[in-house]
Parts: C-alpha cells; structure tokens; sequence
C-alpha cells in the first residue's frame, strides 16, 4: 500500500502537538509573571513626591503617632493627607531654611496644597474603608507593612482582589487588639487563631459570607 505521509510524520505530529502546548503554558506563564510582579504592580517601589517625606525619620525617630497626620482614619472611609499647616507646626519651627522643604513653605505661604503622589490607590470600583477595618482590629502595618521603616514610602502589598480576598475569608489570622492597631512592632502571639476567634467575636465579626459577597466592595 502507497503511504502517504511519512512514517517520522507522527514523531513530528507529536512535537508539534507538545511543543505547541509547553509554548502556549510558556506565555501563560510569562504573562502572570509579569503581570503579578513589581513592575506591575509597583510592590516595594517607592514613590517619588513632591517633597521626599520619611516616615521612618517620623515614626521611629520621632515617635508621631499615625493619627497625628492622617486624622480622619478611625472615622472615615479615607485616612485623610495633612495639610500643609500640620507639616509647620513643626517646620516652622526647626529645618525653617532647608532646600529640601521649600516646596512646603511655598505651600503654606501660597495656600496652594501639595500634590503628593498615591501610594496605595485602588481602582474607583473598589470600595474601601478605612475606618471599618481599624475599629474591628486590623493594624495599619497588616496592609502598609513596616511604615516606621520606610524612609521613602512604597507600596507594601499588592491590594489585589485575591490578597483582600485572604483576609475577608479568614479574618482571625490577622485582628489584633484595638489598642494595638496604630503599634508597628506588635506581632501575632503563637495562638494567634485561638486569640483572633475570640476577637471576632468581641467585635461582631462573625457572617464571613458578607466579607466575602462582591457588594462588599463593589458598590
């Protein structure tokens, strides 16, 4: 019988096939790879702004409190920019002729605010508060990280619907008491899941299915 295709037809076939699925898995790959890392998603890159403002310098050195600037976040959906007067109250004070902080004396002498750049911002159809979340227990340092530590500030995690996700599923593994919330240094105790339910408990968390449901967020 006449052949019509070669015998090393099926071995190409074969290869072709496979190749085809290992190169298609390939771009996969890449493309999650890409699209999950800090070119992306901007994790751990810090932020240029207007005037190249420490918190490390702030927090640890000088022991400022979170609230002292970003004052509307135990009651409000946003944490809140200080204005420029907060910033001299000090700076009037100390630093008054350093190059470094002209942008904010031009600032309060015009009245024209500062334009910082946003370190976390979320997409407009997901909705946040911030309030919310610091009075049922989650500290500052379990989504910005270590603040204190940053002596330009970046974007600690990736504020993806998945990684928000983890934490509406399971909250206990992450609720501290409320007179920790503000404390950089505090740390999860060894029975953190014992500690966290009873937490939850005392705070009225307890329908996780509503932390869960997409009105939750998206509004």
């Amino acid at each position: 019988m006449h052949r019509v295709f070669h015998p090393s037809s099926n071995i190409i076939a074969r290869v072709t096939i496979f190749g085809g699925l290992i190169i298609i898995a390939g771009i996969c790959w890449v493309v999650y790879a890409v699209g999950t890392s800090s070119y992306v998603t901007e994790v751990a890159v810090p932020r240029s702004q207007p005037v190249p403002f420490s918190h490390q310098h702030h927090v640890s050195g000088l022991g400022l409190d979170c609230r002292y600037c970003h004052t509307t976040v135990e009651t409000s959906a946003f944490a809140g920019i200080p204005p420029t007067a907060t910033c001299m109250n000090c700076h009037s004070q100390i630093w008054t002729d350093s190059p470094m902080l002209q942008p904010v004396r031009d600032s309060y002498r015009t009245g024209v605010p500062l334009v910082w750049n946003r370190v976390n911002n979320l997409p407009q159809f997901a909705y946040f508060n911030h309030s919310i979340h610091i009075n049922k227990g989650v500290g500052c340092s379990t989504c910005h990280g270590r603040v204190d530590r940053m002596p330009l500030t970046w974007e600690e995690q990736p504020m993806e619907m998945q990684w928000c996700l983890e934490c509406h599923r399971n909250p206990n593994k992450v609720l501290r008491p409320r007179d920790q919330v503000f404390n950089m240094e505090w740390q999860a105790p060894t029975d953190q899941v014992t500690k966290g339910a009873e937490l939850a408990n005392s705070y009225h968390i307890r329908d996780t299915h509503y932390l869960t449901s997409c009105s939750t967020c998206h509004r």
